[in-house]
Parts: C-alpha cells; sequence; structure tokens
C-alpha cells in the first residue's frame, strides 16, 4: 500500500511537470502515466508498467477494510520485499525523467 502511495504521488508530480495542476482524481499509476506519455522522450519500461498494475491492486486492497484482512494470505514477506525492492528501483527511474528541452 505504502509503495503504491510514494509511486502515485510521484507520478502526480510528473503529470503537474508534464500537463497542467489539474490532476485527476484517480489512483492507477499507468492511467495517470498514459496521460503524458507523449511527451516523454522514452517509454515506461514494461517492468514499471507490471509493478505500477500489481501496487494499484495493493491500493485497492488497502482502501477497503474487508480485504485487509485477507491481503496477508495474498502476500508472504518474500513478495512484499520483492515490490518493496521494485518499488524503490522504479521511483528512482521515475525520478529521472525531464521534460524534454525546448
Amino acid at each position: 500500500f505504502c509503495c503504491q502511495q510514494a509511486l502515485e504521488k510521484l507520478v502526480k508530480g510528473l503529470y503537474l511537470l508534464y500537463l497542467d495542476d489539474n490532476i485527476p482524481k484517480i489512483h492507477n499509476i499507468n492511467t495517470l502515466i498514459d496521460r503524458f506519455s507523449d511527451k516523454l522522450t522514452e517509454e515506461i519500461d514494461e517492468r514499471w508498467r507490471n509493478l505500477f498494475d500489481r501496487v494499484t491492486n495493493f491500493y485497492i486492497s488497502g482502501r477497503y477494510p474487508k480485504y485487509v484482512s485477507s491481503l496477508g494470505s495474498l502476500v508472504n514477506k518474500a513478495q512484499a520485499g520483492f515490490v518493496l525492492k521494485e518499488s524503490k528501483e522504479a521511483f528512482k527511474c521515475l525520478l529521472t525523467l525531464k521534460p524534454p528541452k525546448m
């Protein structure tokens, strides 16, 4: 859940950088990126796209209490560690995105 939140906030910051301050009130990271991807100098790696889909599921689970109790049965400690590691790498990658020079 926290990985999703960190990535979502960063992507919303990129949305502001590339487009405007009319940031949609949505939580799907890939959908947000799709809205400004035409402004990027390179495509977002499919590896990160898959991760963003995965952590979006954690966001949904975290927001709805009845799913929180079942989250522990869906993700073990090793999987959670992997998602954290991958999220940190994706975050660093997203930080390197800069608008093209005009």
